[in-house]
């Protein structure tokens, strides 16, 4: 429980906006995905593309929903130590998928770049990076 108070008050901290309680949105405005090849080497990040979904960061149900096409949910099995330091901000959180399979999806403010957010999931063979904003509903400016 201290854990999670300590998450929240930091995300709060640091600007993350909350929908209700403690869960969290994002907007995402781009995307772009590093594939391993048949050897298991890391290849190069795609050409970054746009795109508008939200993300949600609920730490009362511990869970990440990505609400594309096929909506993802993936269950927060830990919320990992923060790291910061002149140029970053790191909110890791160890998840898992609807297989069960662990994984880790990261949360990184980018100090240097005006605080620019971005949403990394890093599974086994793929990592998709979302570029992200908070996410302001209407009528809640």
């Amino acid at each position: 429980m201290k854990l999670k108070f300590l998450v929240f008050s930091f995300l709060v901290l640091v600007g993350i906006p909350t929908a209700s309680g403690q869960s969290y949105k994002f907007l995402t405005t781009g995307y772009s995905v590093m594939e391993k090849d048949a050897k298991g080497n890391w290849g190069k990040w795609s050409v970054l593309q746009s795109t508008s979904l939200v993300i949600s960061l609920d730490t009362n149900k511990n869970r990440i929903v990505v609400y594309s096409q096929e909506v993802q949910v993936y269950d927060i099995l830990n919320y990992e130590d923060t790291e910061e330091n002149d140029k970053t901000v790191i909110h890791p959180f160890t998840c898992a998928d609807s297989d069960g399979f662990p994984f880790t999806i990261t949360i990184i403010t980018r100090k240097n770049q005006g605080n620019r957010k971005q949403l990394y999931i890093n599974q086994k063979d793929v990592i998709v990076m979302y570029n992200i904003v908070n996410f302001i509903e209407k009528g809640k400016q």
